[in-house]
């Protein structure tokens, strides 16, 4: 699967080549520790699928400027920083397969990382006066805290609708996304329509990645989480919420009694599982996946064409194409 993000990341491997260094850069403290698990943290990142957004979203619109490379590391320390955050709060010991921050360091340090990555993006655009990017970013973390806490709510009480759901992955997942997107636009371009193109691509994109991945815990994929933890977690993830509008009454009960009572009985969440499938919640989830990725589409169409615009397309059908 490397070789196909290796493939992905083509159009723009210089670019992502440059910004790899600048924000090598960018990370490093005179503070020996804070060097160490920045250090750590920065030799185990992810697919880099956020600074990718931004490149392809800045060639799409234009050419890749100085603006770009602050705004892709700025989306990258706030992203980081959120987390490391969210490692304390979610109590996980384990990130991407590795050792979590906090499981290392204790919550304490992991709490101050992620504060000093905060404030280091914060100050990266503050000094560079780019203030637009630095409302963009700002907007998302806004957004992303206010997702979570709209989920932490939700899952004590279980009473969550399609409505409410989509609120918090547009707002927990999607507006990272669509910020990527805005800041690669804004970093290239003053066209404020074509900026607002980029932001309403990523949310569509952004609401198809978090679909894809509430998918999984449905599956029967080797993806580093065991199946059923969202049930486990409580979370109210499409499939179940749909079984549960398409449910009786007694079916209902059912349901809420194992999610609220026996959320850590393997046979009973397998039991409900196999529930929710044969209800067709995968199936209306999976549908509801691709709604939002042709909406992303159907946007993208509207633009010249370009190597990056292919390049986007790749990476949105990677998205929602993948096994992990």
């Amino acid at each position: 699967m490397s070789n196909k993000v290796d493939n992905l990341k083509a159009p723009i491997e210089k670019e992502l080549e440059l910004f790899e260094q600048k924000f090598r850069d960018v990370m490093r403290s005179h503070v020996s520790l804070l060097d160490k698990v920045n250090y750590y943290i920065y030799q185990r990142k992810g697919k880099q699928v956020r600074p990718m957004f931004i490149f392809l979203a800045a060639k799409m619109c234009g050419q890749v400027t100085e603006a770009t490379y602050i705004g892709a590391s700025l989306v990258e320390l706030l992203h980081t920083a959120t987390l490391v955050h969210d490692d304390v709060v979610d109590d996980s010991y384990e990130r991407r397969g590795f050792f979590s921050v906090n499981a290392l360091w204790k919550n304490k340090i992991a709490v101050l990382v992620g504060d000093y990555f905060l404030s280091k993006g914060l100050l990266l655009a503050l000094d560079t006066k780019n203030y637009n990017l630095l409302h963009i970013t700002s907007t998302a973390v806004k957004r992303m805290s206010e997702g979570e806490l709209l989920q932490m709510e939700k899952a004590r009480k279980l009473d969550i609708d399609e409505s409410i759901y989509f609120e918090i992955i547009r707002n927990k997942t999607a507006s990272l996304i669509a910020a990527a997107c805005e800041v690669g636009a804004a970093s290239t371009t003053d066209d404020a329509e074509l900026i607002e193109k980029m932001r309403q691509i990523g949310e569509y994109i952004g609401i198809s990645f978090q679909i894809k991945d509430d998918l999984f815990d449905y599956g029967e994929a080797d993806i580093g989480k065991p199946r059923g933890i969202d049930i486990k977690e409580r979370k109210m993830t499409l499939p179940l919420i749909y079984t549960l509008n398409n449910a009786t009454s007694a079916e209902k009960k059912w349901i809420i009694n194992i999610v609220k009572n026996h959320n850590e009985d393997r046979p009973k969440v397998d039991e409900l599982i196999k529930f929710i499938k044969a209800k067709g919640g995968i199936k209306y989830t999976e549908d509801m996946m691709y709604e939002y990725k042709h909406r992303a589409f159907d946007i993208i169409k509207t633009i010249e064409n370009s190597e990056a615009k292919t390049g986007l397309i790749d990476l949105v059908n990677y998205i929602t194409e993948r096994n992990y």
